[in-house]
């Protein structure tokens, strides 16, 4: 039984999943999803609280048609809202860019306030490998999805962070 027991964890060890950030602004549904195809996306994470983006532009992105597509492209969707940023983190940066008069899609960084509120507040609770294991054992490549076209403006950037310093795992940013 022991031999089973290491010949597995040394299966796992050989399997190490890359990890993808992806935004949806900046992208029209066609290049959205040709991007994970041509990534080999084969895992998504989807890491908002709200599944939902306003206008004809981004309406590929709802949770519904998304996760639908995504299926036809035989890629697993997960929703993991507990990796979203509460009301309340959300209400760092809305300060900061609002100050800075910045608009939203045109940020291009996290205020410091937001990061620490999210890594407090969101990441201290984070276990990179229960998360790992409920991507599944076959995932090759996993993508984070928020919205945000630039991953530093975006909390998908501090969980890839976070999966990169803990796991090891091989991060990579994609923006239109």
């Amino acid at each position: 039984m022991n031999q089973n027991k290491e010949l597995s964890e040394t299966a796992d060890s050989l399997h190490t999943p890359r990890i993808l950030t992806i935004g949806v602004y900046g992208y029209n549904e066609e290049a959205f999803f040709q991007a994970l195809q041509v990534a080999g996306v084969d895992t998504f994470c989807d890491i908002r609280s709200r599944r939902g983006v306003r206008g004809a532009t981004y309406a590929f992105a709802n949770s519904k048609r998304l996760q639908a597509r995504l299926a036809e492209l035989g890629i697993k969707y997960h929703h993991l809202p507990e990796l979203a940023p509460t009301a309340e983190i959300r209400e760092h940066q809305k300060s900061a860019d609002k100050a800075a008069k910045i608009a939203k899609r045109k940020r291009t960084v996290l205020d410091q306030s937001f990061i620490k509120a999210y890594q407090d507040e969101i990441l201290t609770a984070f276990d990179a490998r229960s998360f790992m294991q409920e991507m599944g054992g076959q995932a090759q490549v996993i993508a984070l999805f928020c919205v945000e076209k630039e991953p530093e403006a975006c909390h998908r950037s501090l969980v890839a962070e976070e999966l990169e310093r803990e796991l090891g795992l091989e991060v990579e940013h994609t923006i239109p």
